[in-house]
C-alpha cells in the first residue's frame, strides 16, 4: 500500500504531462459519499482510504442505510445523515443524493475501466475503484522510454528496461524491491545494475555492502 496519489506523469513533447491513475469524480465522489453517509453512531472508527498498484479502497463505518442495497444502489436515493448531506450540497460537494453513485459506474464506464464494486464487510461499506494496470506499465514504459532516448532504451535487455522504468517512476528503489518487481533473483537485479551503472543510467546511494542501498537516476539522465 501506498499514499493516496492519483496521478501518474510521462513526458510528450519534452513536457510533463499529468495522467490520472484514477479518474477524478470517481475517487473524490467514493470519498465525499463516505463523509457524507458513514454511520456516525460508530464512534472509534475510521474512514480508510487505501491505494494499491491495482485498486483504492475506500471504506467506511457502517452498512448501506434503510432502502439501499448493493444490487440497488445505483436508483435508490437515501440520506442516513440529511443535515450533512444539505451543507455538502449547498458546498457543492453533492448534488442529489445518490447522483454521483450512478456517475461513478458511468465514467468508469466511458473510460474502458472495470465497474466500480461495493460491498459490504463487516459492519461497514467498501468501495473498490480498479485501476487499469496494463495501460498504467504502457504509461510507465512510455515515461522512461522518453527519459532514455529510442536509441539507448534499445540497446538494454527486458530486466534492465524493466528496472529502468520503476525507477524513473518510483524515484528511488531498493535491489528487494527491483528483485520482487522483475520477478528475477538478487543477482540478476545486481548484475543489471551494475551494467546500467555502467551506461550512467543510474546511480546508488550507500555503500556495495550496505543493506539499505538504493538506486535512482544517473548523471546521464539528470544533468
Amino acid at each position: 500500500m501506498r499514499e493516496l496519489h492519483c496521478h501518474t506523469f510521462h513526458e510528450v513533447d519534452n513536457s510533463r504531462v499529468k495522467v490520472p491513475e484514477y479518474l477524478d469524480f470517481a475517487w473524490l465522489e467514493g470519498i465525499v459519499n463516505a463523509v457524507t453517509h458513514r454511520e456516525y453512531a460508530m464512534s472509534g472508527n475510521f474512514i480508510k482510504v487505501s491505494m494499491y498498484d491495482d485498486r483504492l479502497e475506500i471504506e467506511s463505518p457502517g452498512r448501506l442505510p434503510n432502502l439501499v442495497t448493493l444490487q440497488n444502489i445505483k436508483e435508490t436515493r437515501y440520506s442516513r445523515n440529511p443535515r450533512i448531506s444539505r451543507v455538502m450540497t449547498e458546498f457543492g460537494w453533492v448534488r442529489e443524493l445518490n447522483e454521483g453513485v450512478n456517475r461513478i459506474y458511468n465514467d468508469m464506464a466511458e473510460f474502458f475501466l472495470d465497474a466500480p464494486v461495493y460491498s459490504e464487510p463487516g459492519e461497514s461499506l467498501r468501495l473498490v475503484l480498479k485501476n487499469n494496470i496494463v495501460m498504467r506499465r504502457m504509461r510507465q514504459e512510455l515515461y522512461a522510454v522518453n527519459n532514455v532516448g529510442i536509441s539507448m532504451w534499445k540497446q538494454l535487455d527486458d530486466i534492465e528496461q524493466a528496472i529502468m522504468a520503476y525507477i524513473l517512476n518510483r524515484g528511488t528503489a531498493g535491489r528487494a524491491q527491483l528483485a520482487a518487481y522483475v520477478g528475477k533473483s538478487d543477482n540478476t537485479v545486481r548484475t543489471r545494475l551494475n551494467a546500467l551503472m555502467d551506461k550512467n543510467l543510474i546511480k546508488a546511494n550507500g555503500g556495495t555492502y550496505d543493506p539499505n542501498r538504493t538506486y535512482e537516476a544517473g548523471a546521464l539522465l539528470t544533468d
